[in-house]
């Protein structure tokens, strides 16, 4: 049985693969980046097919969206903490996503329970809008 680390990151490494990524987590597994809600975006989503949509859509805007720079800091066989980055450019404009992740993971049986990721909104908001005012 995989620890919430391997989960971890298998899920970073199989982030250009939606379903595979989603295929990750239990069935009433949920992926979170609470902080997206304050930019009226879609912040949770549960169930490997929602989550495999919300990364497809995520790909369809970033392309090349790839985890680098991983690091964790905690690591037991039901939890696990890290921090990693993206640099990727967005479709359709001149501006690269420049981002760093802090995701905590929740293991059980083997799958992800629960992945809560937290990021820069107002890096992300750039990134996707410009000068435009949130």
């Amino acid at each position: 049985m995989k620890t919430a680390v391997q989960l971890l990151q298998n899920y970073l490494d199989n982030i250009q693969d939606p379903h595979a990524a989603a295929a990750l987590f239990a069935a009433d597994g949920v992926l979170e980046l609470p902080y997206l809600q304050t930019l009226g975006l879609p912040h949770r989503v549960q169930g490997p097919q929602e989550i495999a949509a919300f990364i497809a859509g995520l790909l369809k805007k970033v392309p090349d969206f790839r985890f680098r720079n991983i690091q964790f800091f905690i690591d037991t066989p039901t939890q696990a903490f890290g921090e990693y980055s993206v640099e990727a450019a967005i479709t359709g404009t001149d501006r690269l996503y420049k981002q760093t992740y802090a995701g905590r993971l929740v293991a059980e049986e083997g799958k992800i329970k629960l992945l809560r990721e937290s990021l820069d909104t107002l890096a992300a908001w750039r990134a996707f809008n410009g000068d435009q005012p949130a």
